[in-house]
């Protein structure tokens, strides 16, 4: 082992970072690294504070006012709780003793912004337009941060989300997040043995499979980023499962739910009502909004199948909107240029998941703009939301190099 403390000596952004680090900021429970970070800014001279909802915005002024702003963007809150993160160094590895979350995810990205602040605040003679910081709240439960966040306060139309995992990423666009939920009801139930030769009374368990096997699952569309819209299969649920659930609860059963309910479920009943559940991803309404039209056809036409027999039913809900690729690349431009200049390769692709890239993709900002976010990383961590998580520092010195490129190449 490596001393943690002669490394944050040398390097004042890691300093910052295991600053932060050291600070446990569960989600909902950030007011103490939200102190620090106030602290630190008001320690440099920057202007500073929390909004309503307890994000944390700051600006260093323009140097030009012929030049654009730019916003970087990083979330506070950690997975894990309030126990103490104890840092260490493992060679060119920064972890804790592997009894909590390091929380590099996303302190990487909120230690990056203050120390890029920090520079450019002093260095008088770059001339910038502007530089707009937001550190949001709850991003890893349920982003309530940057949902209440105030986006026609922002100056700035081009915004560096910087909460990818590994040095280099430049995500263009993400996938949102709808859930479906497919239902069946057979009009007539019945009794498994003397009723099993009434062709008139159908199982709605079997009917749910069926539809089922119909239905896509898995990559629907695909493109050079990588996939743009999937879905999948979460959960069956059919038949006489309703004792077994009651068994479950008064036995105070916690764990083989699927065989407790299998080995009591009632099996004598012609089944009445099953269902499916479903997650849809996808980075273009069109593809997504094609498949649903997809399966609404499906529907459509076991409905006619089985007219008078059964009724099929869906019903879709979207829980985060796409992020999808702004026809607008200049920040795509802008990175390249900068990683040329370090001699960085650069994965640009799509993500299919979900990050607050896709709440500020769908506002504007302070003049009608629509904003322009592209996630990127500035280190290489590993095993997120782990006890095992790791940040390689050496790739994080270079990523904050490849920040400062990309401020200075924004602003030539």
């Amino acid at each position: 082992m490596n001393n943690i403390e002669t490394l944050r000596q040398e390097h004042k952004l890691i300093n910052i970072f295991c600053t932060l680090a050291e600070i446990p900021s569960p989600s909902l429970k950030e007011e103490k690294v939200i102190k620090k970070i106030l602290e630190i800014f008001k320690e440099n001279n920057i202007e500073a504070h929390q909004d309503e909802c307890g994000n944390v915005r700051a600006k260093v002024a323009a140097t030009d006012v012929n030049k654009k702003p730019i916003m970087l963007s990083s979330h506070m809150d950690v997975v894990g709780d309030d126990s103490p993160v104890n840092i260490r160094l493992n060679g060119d590895i920064i972890e804790t003793d592997k009894t909590r979350t390091l929380g590099a995810d996303d302190k990487v990205g909120v230690a990056a912004a203050i120390m890029l602040a920090i520079e450019i605040s002093k260095n008088k003679e770059l001339k910038h337009g502007g530089l707009e910081i937001t550190f949001t709240r709850d991003e890893e439960h349920n982003m309530t941060g940057i949902r209440n966040l105030n986006m026609h306060e922002i100056e700035s139309e081009y915004i560096f989300v910087m909460d990818a995992d590994k040095l280099g990423q430049v995500q263009i666009s993400g996938a949102n997040y709808t859930s479906l939920v497919l239902n069946v009801r057979a009009l007539k139930g019945g009794h498994s043995g003397i009723d099993i030769d009434d062709k008139t009374r159908l199982n709605a368990a079997k009917l749910i499979a069926e539809i089922t096997n119909e239905i896509p699952q898995g990559v629907y569309k695909k493109d050079e980023y990588g996939v743009v819209t999937s879905i999948n299969l979460g959960v069956i649920v059919g038949g006489g499962i309703e004792t077994a659930i009651n068994d479950i609860k008064s036995e105070n059963i916690k764990t083989n739910y699927i065989d407790t309910i299998l080995s009591k479920a009632v099996t004598n009943v012609i089944n009445i009502k099953a269902g499916a559940a479903y997650s849809i991803r996808s980075s273009s309404k069109t593809y997504e909004q094609n498949l649903l039209n997809e399966i609404k056809s499906i529907v459509d036409k076991y409905n006619k199948k089985y007219e008078g027999l059964a009724i099929f039913t869906m019903e879709s809900s979207e829980h985060l909107p796409p992020f999808e690729k702004s026809d607008d690349e200049t920040l795509i431009e802008v990175s390249k240029e900068a990683g040329a200049k370090l001699n960085l390769p650069l994965d640009i692709s799509s993500f299919h998941a979900g990050a607050e890239t896709h709440i500020y993709a769908n506002n504007t900002n302070k003049h009608g703009k629509q904003l322009k976010p592209v996630l990127i990383g500035l280190a290489d961590v590993y095993n997120m939301h782990s006890a095992d998580e790791q940040m390689n520092y050496k790739t994080y010195l270079k990523g904050y190099e490849f920040l400062k490129e990309i401020f200075i190449v924004f602003n030539k």
